[in-house]
């Protein structure tokens, strides 16, 4: 009964958004560095793992750059909102991808392995106490974000993810994150270090992401630019 009053004076007086913002904060510093591995596993059990590293900053700037496998390494990509580019080494400018693409194949798409604030993308519609968890429902700010809705669980004692259902704007399921394993990565950021994948659209496929560092940094704009992206090593200094 408290938690319930809780939540509704927090709906009241602060508004439904600020619980995403905060659900935010849990999740990722403003601006950070992060490193995480991507698993592709296929319905015959053949896997292909990917390392990243990944410079964020405020809520619309990300850079991913492939550390591993050797055949990806210098591969980076640059999220500006919701534009998105990938550099390849010896080939010319970038090139313009977008957020339901996957550079690593899988069930991950670009968005979500380049992940912004759900705050930017996202705005609360509906805010549930369901006893043993919240539940949210978050409706797309415009038609250019990957998900027109996501219906997101949210641990009471965390304030992170348990799981996110995620929509087209007819309803159609695409896919579920499942976050698991909260893990301490210290300067107060206590979130689940693993997501993993069920899809429809990608039956006996799977694809996991595991955080194995996040800390806060600030970088400078100018390292978020078209012209800086084949210098994103220099970020990792």
């Amino acid at each position: 009964m408290k938690t319930a009053i809780f939540l509704l004076m927090i709906n009241l007086i602060l508004g439904a958004d600020t619980i995403l913002e905060e659900i935010d904060r849990k999740l990722t510093p403003v601006s950070a560095q992060m490193y995480k591995k991507l698993i592709n596993i296929e319905p015959d059990g053949a896997k292909k793992e990917f390392l990243l590293f990944q410079a964020k900053k405020d809520k619309d700037k990300m850079i991913s750059l492939f550390l591993e496998p050797e055949s990806d390494k210098g591969r980076a990509t640059l999220r500006l909102g919701e534009n998105m580019w990938l550099y390849i080494p010896n080939v010319g400018k970038p090139l313009r991808i977008t957020s339901m693409q996957s550079v690593v194949g899988g069930v991950f798409n670009n968005a979500d392995i380049m992940r912004l604030d759900f705050s930017t993308e996202y705005d609360v519609e509906v805010s549930k106490d369901m006893g043993e968890y919240f539940e949210l429902e978050l409706k797309a700010k415009n038609d250019t974000v990957s998900y027109d809705k996501l219906i997101m669980q949210v641990d009471k004692k965390s304030l992170t993810p348990l799981q996110i259902e995620c929509y087209t704007s007819t309803k159609m399921l695409i896919k579920t994150l499942y976050y698991k394993e909260l893990k301490d990565f210290g300067d107060g950021i206590i979130r689940p270090s693993v997501v993993e994948t069920a899809s429809p659209l990608y039956k006996g496929f799977k694809s996991i992401m595991i955080y194995g560092k996040i800390s806060p940094k600030e970088f400078a704009d100018e390292a978020f630019t078209l012209d800086n992206l084949a210098k994103a090593s220099e970020l990792r200094r």
